[in-house]
């Protein structure tokens, strides 16, 4: 029970971007309000998973996390097959984690502060629920006059290193090719291509 509340707070955090940044701290903040606001407003459940996957776009570097999630595996790949694993990715962050956004009611955010290292920057916050309280940071990387988060680790677990461990784990037992078919089964993509 208490492996899988980090698992649903990632899926909260895992969001959006707000049209103009200033600092990546005052990036990060008005992308979790933009996801609270949709979370809490009156549309169906369709709606919010549409309007959060907007946000989700302009926000997670699906694509870097992809990389880091197969590591050395990244490389033995052909170049169609890294196209179709990182619309493949793409797809598992969202249906795994945005969906989730809509399982909390309510959760308070703290923003704790930011750090620079060069051109990227890590945001620190917290997500306070009635129960219960989570770290989260937040690497990032400049994207124009946008942040883009390349890792997430909730209470010291990357997400990146998570799902490449289990990557790992099919990957140890199965060819890539079976890997990418077992994923477009799961998750509806055909020939490379994210479905609509």
């Amino acid at each position: 029970m208490m492996r899988a509340i980090p698992i649903l707070v990632v899926g909260w955090l895992m969001l959006a971007a707000p049209a103009q940044a200033a600092t990546p701290l005052d990036y990060t903040r008005t992308t979790l309000e933009q996801a609270r606001t949709i979370v809490a407003s009156s549309q169906d459940n369709s709606e919010k998973l549409t309007a959060l996957s907007v946000l989700f776009g302009k926000f997670l570097d699906t694509d870097e996390m992809g990389k880091q999630a197969l590591g050395p595996h990244w490389s033995s790949l052909t170049p169609a097959q890294q196209t179709e694993f990182l619309a493949l990715f793409h797809e598992l962050l969202e249906r795994t984690y945005v969906q989730k956004l809509l399982l909390f009611e309510n959760p308070d955010f703290v923003y704790v502060g930011e750090q620079r290292s060069g051109a990227d920057a890590v945001v620190d916050t917290k997500i306070v629920t009635s129960r219960d309280q989570f770290d989260i940071r937040y690497q990032l990387r400049p994207d124009g006059g946008a942040w883009m988060a390349t890792t997430i680790t909730v209470e010291d677990v990357s997400l990146t290193a998570n799902l490449g461990s289990q990557l790992n784990d099919l990957l140890s037992r199965m060819s890539v090719d079976d890997v990418l078919s077992l994923m477009r089964r799961k998750y509806g993509v055909a020939s490379g291509a994210v479905e609509s």
